[in-house]
């Protein structure tokens, strides 16, 4: 008896431990429900802080635009963006969204099928990864958006009286680019390249190099050479396409003829600037960066005449706080910095400290010094300040043995102007051997030849000392410091007619400021005025009534609906002679003219003569407006210019694409 009260006992026992065991396995079974998103949804749309959503099929498509590499401008592509990482392929999957903060520049790369575009800055970023939960960490089933789009349901139309601080980001996109990488992947697997003996040989704080297929007796410390060994290794460098040139080593044994060269040449260049003479005081404010050539083709006394230049360059532009700031990259195999804007406040101690510079060796990787430079150098931290202009001396000995031109896009795109000094330049035999031929046009800010100083002979550089602190001073000259967010008056031409009503034109007045916003506005920068119309027209402001942003966006929202009939012609040449009549000589005339319904009078006319004065015109249509008269009003071609919305809460959609075309626009301008 008792033994069949232990085994029943025991059997229950078992029982309940067996279906505590299946609860609880039922309970770490329960998933986590993951709320689809489709391929067109960009991260910025999504409220949410950190969230897992499903990719559908299909959405590695050029239409889903993504912007950046590995870290991405919130206005991209959530989807789209997944795939350029790697985290999913095009037949979709689960993805971790995690919201950062803004960058100062996105690059644009092309990976895993997508081409992602460049950016200059943007205010919101995201990161990526796989869709897996982090500890700790709950996730929304439902996703927020700040339109009315929703995974769930559709959430209550924006209110036309909201504040207008909540209005939607505007897209400051550049259009298609060509691949950033295309530079750094050139290989020169044929490279013979001079090597500092193990005593000579500079530690560097940069990052590892990419690996290449490069021999690795070009990398390794090699045996000191003679200097006839040397000349043998040159004579065959230069026969060999893709190389770049290879002269003398700093031998201990030099010819004395060559030593007397070299010291006369030293003299010379020393008594060509008299110490405690400089070209400017405090008429020239810029923040500048050199890139020196530190690569061993220019040899080590070419690169002792080089540091000589430099300060003398320092000492003529009379460095200080209140006038010019300067500082060196030196750039080989990979850029470093040797100080930044703020290290040196004074010629004296940066005359100093650049005597101090130990060449890295290398090669004369320019393209990625540019790219160094764009991303690392002009930062507040830095001691970049804003409002002096941000240029960029690119010092080479003969050629850059890598690609330039996309790298100095984005910079002359961040607004960064570029000048080239180059040194005895490839002769006629050597041609075979650069890279990319033009390579100075292609870099430079302007191909007029004000950005490209070209010198015979490293010994003849103290010559052109002058004229370049000149060049690099003359801000009126200095055009890649105007990008297309800061050189712009724009002025708002605004229906205000009674079909409008006084809650969608409280919808308008979010428009502009969602527009206005995204520029950067000063009484230098980019300026805004606004002139509201029915059958008459009133000037709200003028460009030069308010500088600061936040005084634009109070005027903005202080405008009071009129109410009346469309006279948009008027309108226009309202505009024309109230507004961009009295727009600066070096800013471009952006009108953006919204109206919901045809014009009682002719635009043809007022247009073509606004277009004629240099006014880039963009219409948008709302509701009731007429195609024909938004294609008359808009700038040529019609289909960038002019856009159509069927009613005022679709007005924010377009403001994105409104920037973009801005931007594309102005950096497809002629660079001579």
């Amino acid at each position: 008896m008792k033994a069949t009260v232990i085994a029943t006992f025991f059997g229950v026992f078992l029982t309940c431990t067996y279906t505590a065991k299946e609860a609880t396995k039922k309970t770490k079974k329960a998933k986590l429900y993951v709320p689809q998103i489709d391929c067109d949804v960009k991260a910025g749309k999504i409220i949410n802080p950190e969230f897992i959503a499903k990719c559908p099929p299909g959405c590695q498509d050029v239409k889903y635009r993504v912007y950046g590499t590995d870290i991405y401008a919130s206005f991209s592509s959530v989807c789209n963006a997944a795939i350029h990482s790697g985290i999913i392929d095009n037949t979709g999957g689960k993805i971790l969204v995690q919201k950062v903060a803004g960058h100062s520049g996105y690059r644009g790369s092309f990976s895993n099928g997508v081409r992602s575009l460049s950016l200059p800055r943007w205010r919101e970023s995201f990161l990526v990864s796989e869709g897996k939960p982090r500890k700790g960490v709950t996730y929304p089933t439902t996703l927020e958006y700040s339109s009315s789009k929703s995974t769930t349901v559709k959430s209550e139309p924006k209110k036309p009286e909201q504040d207008l601080k909540g209005m939607k980001s505007a897209d400051t996109a550049n259009t298609s680019e060509k691949a950033l990488e295309q530079g750094d992947t050139v290989r020169k697997e044929n490279q013979t390249t001079p090597v500092p003996t193990p005593a000579t040989q500079m530690a560097t704080t940069t990052p590892t190099p990419m690996t290449t297929t490069t021999d690795p007796s070009t990398t390794m410390p090699q045996p000191t050479k003679t200097p006839a060994a040397t000349r043998t290794t040159a004579a065959a460098a230069k026969t060999r396409p893709g190389l770049h040139r290879v002269r003398d080593m700093g031998s201990s044994s030099v010819h004395p003829a060559y030593a007397s060269v070299v010291a006369a040449a030293a003299t010379m260049e020393t008594d060509s600037w008299k110490p405690g003479l400089s070209l400017f005081d405090t008429d020239c404010k810029v923040d500048l960066s050199f890139l020196m050539d530190g690569s061993w083709s220019i040899g080590k006394r070419r690169f002792q005449l080089q540091k000589r230049f430099l300060g003398n360059v320092a000492q003529a532009l009379g460095i200080g706080s209140a006038g010019p700031l300067m500082g060196i990259v030196q750039y080989g195999d990979d850029p470093s910095t040797e100080f930044n804007l703020k290290t040196y406040a004074n010629s004296k101690d940066l005359r100093n400290a650049i005597e101090k510079i130990q060449q890295k060796g290398g090669l004369s990787n320019v393209g990625k010094a540019l790219s160094f430079v764009n991303k690392n150098f002009f930062l507040d931290a830095n001691g970049n300040r804003g409002g002096a202009p941000n240029v960029v001396v690119v010092m080479v000995d003969g050629w850059p043995t890598d690609r330039v031109e996309e790298a100095s896009r984005l910079a002359r795109e961040s607004g960064i102007n570029i000048f080239f000094v180059t040194v005895e330049a490839a002769a006629q035999s050597e041609k075979q051997n650069v890279i990319e031929p033009n390579f100075v046009d292609k870099a430079v800010c302007r191909t007029s030849g004000f950005y490209s100083i070209n010198v015979p002979s490293w010994f003849s550089l103290h010559k052109v000392v002058q004229p370049l602190v000149k060049r690099v001073c003359d801000t009126d000259r200095l055009a890649c410091s105007k990008t297309c967010l800061n050189s712009a008056d724009i002025g708002f031409v605004i229906d205000g007619s009674s079909s409008v009503g006084t809650g969608n034109f409280r919808t308008v007045l979010q428009f502009v400021a969602n527009i206005s916003k995204e520029f950067e506005i000063s009484d230098t920068d980019t300026r805004i005025g606004a002139v509201q119309y029915t059958y008459e027209q009133r000037l709200e402001f003028s460009f030069d009534k308010h500088s600061t942003k936040q005084d634009v966006l109070n005027a903005i929202k202080r405008i009071s609906y009129w109410s009346g009939g469309t006279s948009t012609g008027a309108a226009i040449s309202y505009a024309s002679e109230q507004l961009f009549s009295k727009s600066k000589p070096n800013k471009r005339k952006i009108m953006i003219l919204i109206t919901d319904g045809r014009s009682y009078d002719d635009v043809s006319m007022p247009a073509m003569a606004a277009h004629q004065n240099g006014v880039i015109a963009y219409s948008i249509g709302v509701a009731w407006a007429a195609p024909d008269e938004l294609e008359a009003i808009a700038s040529d071609p019609a289909k960038e210019h002019s856009f159509f919305v069927d009613e005022f809460d679709n007005l924010y959609r377009y403001v994105n694409q409104l920037i973009q075309n801005i931007c594309t626009e102005f950096n497809s301008q002629p660079r001579n």
